[in-house]
C-alpha cells in the first residue's frame, strides 16, 4: 500500500500538470528542430493540395469536393465523386501504369458514356460542335492519359464529334463520324501535345484499333492509324511523326492489303512487285470479269518491232492510222493483273515446251506470245523457227526455239480438234467429212508437252458445219443431217477422252481458251460484214452478246473430265473490243476487185498485233504464276 501511495498525485493531480511534466523533454535543440520541420511540411503539403488543379477539371480540388455532389446526382452518389477527386489528387504524386490506363479506359468505355465532370450536370453529343472545340477537349484527355493506347480488351477509340470533358467517354458509332479533317483528330492531338505525352505506341495485331475520320469504316475491320507513303509526315509545328507501322508489327494479311492497294494505283504492275502476295490475290480473283482501261505503258512491245507477225495481223504495216486500240489493258474487277514480264516467263519455261493447238485465233495468240518473249531476250538471233520459216500459214505446225532457255513455243493447226476426213461418195469422187470420233492427227506430237493451250470455235460457224448435212461422220456412218451443237458436243467429248487417256497431269498443264467474239456489222465474214469504222471499245454492256451456247457445252464437258483443264473464258472480254480487228487493214496487196470495193473485204474475227491477244497471254502468264505458287506451297508442306 505504501508503494501505491508513492505514485498518487499530490492534491489529486491534473492533465495540465502531466503535460507540463513533459516540457523539459522539448527543451533539447534537436527535438525542437524536428517538431518545427514537421509542422512546416504539413502546412506546405496542405497548401499545395488546396491549390493544385485536378486533371479532370480546371477548378481547385476543394471546390470540386463541395460542389461535386450536386453535379453527380444523375450519375452516381456523392461519395463516388469525392472518391474520384481524391484518386485524381493522389495520381499526381503516385503516377503509374494502372492509373494512366484507367484514365484511357474512362475515355473509351461505353459504360462511362455520361460525363462526371463538375462543369456540367449532363452532357449529350452536340453534332454541330466546331472541330476546334473537339480538338481542345480531346487534347486535354490525351494529355492526362500520357498518350497511351488501349490494351487488347478495350473498345475502339474514335475521335469524338461533340465537346468532351476531360473524363468524358466518347464512344460514338464509327459510321456517324463526319469528315472533319484530312488527318485523324487523335493523331493531331498526340502531335500537338507531344511535350506532355509519350511517343505513340504501335498496336499489336490482336489489339482494337483507332480509325480515322476520313471515311466510314466497318466496325469489325482491322485498321491502323493513317499512314502516308512517306516514312514520316510533318505536323503544323514542324515536328515529325514517324509511321506507327513498324517492321514486323503488321499481320501478313494487313501487309498484303496495303501492298495490293499500292499495286492497284500503278499502271502495268510488274509480277516482281507483288510476288507471293500478288499471286495469292490472283488465285481468289475471276480474271475474266473486268473491263478495258487505257494504259499508256502499253503495248507490251513496240508496234512494228516484231517481224514475226503475219501480214494478216500486222495492221500497222498494212496502213491502219489510229493507235488507241494498242493502249488498252485488261483490268479484272477483283484484282490487278500483273504486266507480262517476258524474262520471268522465259525462266518459267526454261527447258519446257509450250504448245498452242487449234485454229487461226490460236495462231493469233501464239504469234503475240512469240513477239513478247522475243522482245525480252538480249540476242534475238538465238530465237528462230525450228524449220527456218518466216510465214506461218499453210503448214500443219510451227515451233519457235529460244536457245538460251532451251524452250520452245509451238503451234499445231487443228481447227476442230478432231480430224478432217475424206471418203468416196457415190460418184467415186472424194467427199470431205469431219470425224467426230477421232482426235487430230498431230496429237501424238504434243501429248507430252508441259503446257498445252487448246481452242476451237470459229470453224463451227461456217456454212458447211452450220448446216450439218452429209458432213459429220462417226466410224463409217455419215450423218445425213446433224445439229451443229450436237456435233460440237460429240467432237469435244472425243477430245476430252483423249486428254484423260494421254495427258499426264503430274507433268502437263492443260488450258482451253474460249470463244473469241467477232464484230461483223451488216453481214458475215463472207457477205460484206464491216468493222472498219470502229476505233473505241464497247462501253455499254447492253450491246454485248449473250454467252455462246457452244461454250456452255464446253463447260459441261470440262466438269466431267478426270484431268483438270483451266478454262480461259475470254468471250466477254473480247466482245468489248470491236475496235481491235484488222478490218480493211488485213493485207497490203489488194486484188482488182478488193481495190474497187475494199470495205466488202474485211477481217472482223482476228485481231491486230499488238492488241487483244496480248491480254490473253497476260492472263496465261498469271495462270502460270498461280501454278508455280501452288507447287512451291506443296513443297513447303511436304
Amino acid at each position: 500500500m505504501a508503494e501505491a501511495k508513492k505514485y498518487i498525485p499530490i492534491a489529486g493531480g491534473s492533465l495540465i500538470s502531466d503535460v507540463k511534466s513533459l516540457f523539459p523533454i522539448l527543451k533539447t535543440r534537436r527535438t525542437a528542430v524536428l517538431v518545427y520541420g514537421f509542422v512546416f511540411a504539413f502546412v506546405a503539403f496542405t497548401v499545395f493540395l488546396a491549390f493544385s488543379p485536378s486533371s479532370n477539371s480546371s477548378s481547385p480540388w476543394f471546390i470540386n469536393i463541395f460542389g461535386g455532389s450536386s453535379t453527380n446526382s444523375s450519375t452516381g452518389s456523392a461519395s463516388d465523386s469525392y472518391r474520384s477527386q481524391f484518386s485524381s489528387i493522389f495520381s499526381n504524386f503516385f503516377p503509374d501504369n494502372s492509373s494512366a490506363q484507367q484514365q484511357v479506359d474512362n475515355f473509351s468505355s461505353p459504360q462511362n458514356s455520361t460525363s462526371r465532370s463538375s462543369n456540367t450536370a449532363s452532357q449529350s453529343p452536340n453534332l454541330t460542335e466546331e472541330p476546334s472545340t473537339v480538338k481542345n477537349n480531346t487534347q486535354r484527355s490525351v494529355n492526362s492519359g500520357k498518350g497511351k493506347l488501349p490494351n487488347s480488351n478495350q473498345s475502339k477509340i474514335v475521335a469524338p464529334e461533340a465537346p468532351v470533358a476531360g473524363n468524358h467517354s466518347a464512344s460514338l458509332p464509327v459510321n456517324s463520324a463526319p469528315n472533319v479533317d484530312k488527318e485523324s483528330l487523335l493523331v493531331r492531338n498526340h502531335t500537338q501535345s507531344s511535350e506532355n505525352s509519350d511517343k505513340l505506341k504501335v498496336l499489336k495485331p490482336n489489339q482494337t484499333t483507332v480509325p480515322t475520320l476520313k471515311a466510314p469504316v466497318d466496325p469489325n475491320q482491322s485498321a491502323i492509324l493513317p499512314v502516308k507513303s512517306d516514312s514520316s509526315e510533318k505536323t503544323n509545328s514542324g515536328k515529325e511523326v514517324k509511321d506507327v507501322l513498324g517492321k514486323g508489327e503488321m499481320s501478313n494479311n494487313t501487309a498484303w492489303l496495303s501492298k495490293k492497294q499500292r499495286n492497284e494505283t500503278k499502271p502495268g504492275v510488274s509480277a516482281k512487285q507483288g510476288n507471293d502476295s500478288l499471286v495469292e490475290s490472283l488465285m481468289n480473283c475471276d480474271l475474266f470479269d473486268g473491263e478495258w482501261v487505257r494504259d499508256d505503258l502499253y503495248p507490251l512491245y513496240k508496234p512494228g518491232s516484231c517481224s514475226l507477225i503475219d501480214e494478216q495481223f500486222n495492221c500497222i504495216l498494212n496502213g491502219r492510222p489510229d493507235k488507241d486500240y494498242q493502249k488498252m489493258k485488261w483490268k479484272p474487277m477483283g484484282c490487278n493483273l500483273p504486266r507480262l514480264d517476258g524474262s520471268l516467263l522465259l525462266n518459267l519455261l526454261r527447258g519446257k515446251r509450250l504448245v498452242f493447238v487449234g485454229d487461226s485465233l490460236n495462231r493469233n495468240m501464239w504469234e503475240s506470245l512469240v513477239c513478247i518473249l522475243r522482245n525480252s531476250v538480249k540476242d534475238q538471233s538465238k530465237v528462230y523457227e525450228a524449220n527456218g520459216r518466216h510465214h506461218f500459214r499453210g503448214e500443219a505446225s510451227y515451233s519457235f526455239i529460244f536457245k538460251d532457255y532451251n524452250c520452245s513455243v509451238e503451234f499445231f493447226v487443228t481447227p476442230f480438234l478432231v480430224q478432217e476426213w475424206e471418203m468416196p461418195d457415190k460418184n467415186g469422187a472424194k467427199k470431205e467429212t469431219l470425224r467426230l470420233d477421232l482426235v487430230g492427227r498431230s496429237s501424238y506430237q504434243y501429248k507430252e508437252a508441259d503446257f498445252i493451250i487448246f481452242n476451237t470455235g470459229h470453224w463451227w460457224t461456217h456454212e458447211k458445219t452450220s448446216r450439218g448435212k452429209d458432213y459429220y461422220q462417226e466410224g463409217s456412218h455419215v450423218y445425213g443431217e446433224l445439229n451443229v451443237l450436237e456435233a460440237f458436243r460429240k467432237a469435244l467429248t472425243t477430245w476430252a477422252r483423249w486428254v484423260d487417256a494421254n495427258i499426264n497431269p503430274l507433268k502437263s498443264l492443260v488450258f482451253f481458251r474460249g470463244y473469241s467474239e467477232s464484230h461483223f456489222s451488216g453481214g458475215q465474214w463472207n457477205s460484206g460484214g464491216q468493222c472498219d469504222q470502229e476505233t473505241q471499245p464497247i462501253k455499254n454492256l447492253t450491246y454485248l452478246r449473250p454467252y455462246p451456247p457452244k461454250m456452255m457445252v464446253l463447260e459441261k464437258i470440262l466438269k466431267g473430265m478426270k484431268t483438270h483443264v483451266t478454262y480461259m473464258n475470254i468471250t466477254r472480254m473480247t466482245d468489248f473490243r470491236k475496235d481491235g480487228h484488222p478490218s480493211i487493214y488485213r493485207k497490203q496487196k489488194l486484188s482488182e476487185e478488193e481495190r474497187r470495193s475494199p470495205v466488202r473485204f474485211q477481217d472482223c474475227s482476228h485481231w491486230c498485233l499488238p492488241g487483244v491477244p496480248d491480254a490473253w497471254n497476260e492472263i496465261l502468264f498469271a495462270e502460270l504464276l498461280i501454278e508455280q505458287h501452288k507447287k512451291q506451297q506443296q513443297r513447303k508442306r511436304s
